[in-house]
């Protein structure tokens, strides 16, 4: 599909690989990068519920509440107090 392909020259680099790509291992490639992401992900995550504080209280509960340890100390608090 598309037309035949076309002579390119060898010497140019890219770093999508150049002309049409299909690298074996790109299953292996595409694993290594989505777990490289989700560890990421997971540092930014910890990092950001570590040092989030809410300087006014929220009117409603919202989601990050369940995560923030500003918040479940408070949740503690009640469980002792009752």
């Amino acid at each position: 599909g598309g037309g035949a392909r076309y002579p390119y020259p060898k010497e140019v680099w890219s770093p999508a690989g150049g002309w049409w790509t299909r690298p074996a291992n790109w299953r292996a490639n595409t694993a290594i990068l989505f777990a490289g992401i989700l560890v990421t992900s997971y540092g930014v995550w910890t990092v950001s519920a570590d040092k989030e504080v809410r300087y006014n209280e929220p009117i409603r509960p919202i989601p990050s509440m369940r995560w923030a340890k500003q918040y479940q100390g408070a949740k503690e608090g009640d469980k002792a107090a009752s």
